[in-house]
């Protein structure tokens, strides 16, 4: 395991959280001193796991696009609210990860859009800017987790490489719980991309048969 500084908890503060189809859940928002790299990235504590239950976590990586503006070109924005529910219903924390675009930014994330609508995909384009395909490092997000006291968990998450890392970071993911498949007629090469190159666990059966945007 890496020897990382450890992070403290800076604040904690109660939020009621509500979304635009009415559902609703009070979460607390604890912010950190110490994160390795140096980013506003915040967690979500949502429900009380069960006793010798390990908690539910996501690690969601921040999406203006999708999670904000409801952009269909991903499936951020479901992602996220499905997130907050299961967290909530089953007690554990959601880590709101300052990494747009997998680590590249909003901009450049943006211009690979660009290049994506001349027919690249999303791994495509981000090599065509010359930028890493992903670019995200979860050292803080153990950070986070060790500072919370969770150690053990259950990770809601299709891509395989998250978990991998946290457990390099020793952190004990358990299991790995898929997300919902979240497709549009403008996302779905989006989501075939991300099952070929980079192995998260969505069935291709379901990324059919909606055209390609």
């Amino acid at each position: 395991m890496p020897d990382t500084i450890a992070a403290t908890q800076r604040a904690r503060v109660r939020v009621p959280l509500r979304f635009h189809d009415g559902y609703s859940v009070d979460a607390e928002l604890v912010t950190f001193h110490g994160l390795a790299d140096g980013q506003e990235h915040v967690a979500v504590v949502l429900g009380d796991p069960a006793p010798g239950t390990a908690p539910l976590v996501r690690l969601h990586s921040e999406c203006l696009t999708g999670d904000v503006f409801g952009s269909a070109r991903c499936d951020c924005g479901p992602q996220l609210r499905e997130a907050v529910e299961r967290i909530a219903d089953r007690g554990g924390v959601l880590l709101y990860l300052r990494q747009e675009g997998r680590g590249i930014g909003l901009y450049n994330k943006l211009d690979a859009y660009a290049l994506q609508d001349q027919g690249l995909d999303t791994y495509e384009a981000n090599a065509a800017l010359g930028l890493p395909e992903d670019d995200r490092d979860y050292t803080a997000a153990a950070q986070m987790l060790r500072a919370l006291g969770v150690t053990g968990l259950d990770l809601l998450s299709n891509n395989p490489d998250k978990a991998e890392q946290l457990r390099s970071l020793g952190i004990d993911v358990q299991n790995r719980v898929p997300t919902g498949v979240f497709t549009t007629p403008h996302n779905v090469r989006y989501l075939r991309a991300k099952v070929l190159q980079t192995q998260h666990t969505l069935p291709l059966g379901d990324l059919t048969g909606l055209g390609v945007g």
